[in-house]
């Protein structure tokens, strides 16, 4: 089964940007849908954002529209999370997934570590 690894993550002042990688073992990445998922400290895991495998759509939580881009490159077998403008709430440890199907974020494939990503005042 594909391995997944994200990185990219780090500590950053609200208001600022980050760029999350998620790193796949082989090209079967591409042949489903992706997305990214956060645990914040005390809180189950929850979907943040999903894209196609065409990558010609796109979807996300309704707290992170308009500030989060999630995209995917299938030359670097990778997706990644754009996320601007953050907040304090944002501060999780974040995971990318290969998913179902675009409409349906079920994990198919083990979680990664995660990369934390911590945003302060």
């Amino acid at each position: 089964q594909v391995q997944l690894v994200e990185s990219g993550g780090g500590l950053v002042q609200a208001g600022g940007s980050l760029r999350l990688s998620c790193a796949a073992s082989d090209p079967t990445i591409n042949n489903y849908a992706g997305g990214w998922f956060r645990q914040a400290p005390g809180k189950e895991r929850e979907f943040v954002a999903a894209i196609r495998i065409s990558a010609t759509s796109t979807r996300y939580a309704d707290d992170v529209k308009g500030r989060f881009t999630i995209s995917r490159d299938n030359a670097k077998n990778a997706m990644y999370l754009q996320m601007n403008n953050l907040r304090l709430e944002d501060t999780a440890v974040y995971y990318c997934m290969v998913l179902q199907s675009y409409n349906s974020p079920v994990p198919r494939t083990p979680w990664g570590q995660g990369t934390q990503v911590t945003v302060s005042a």
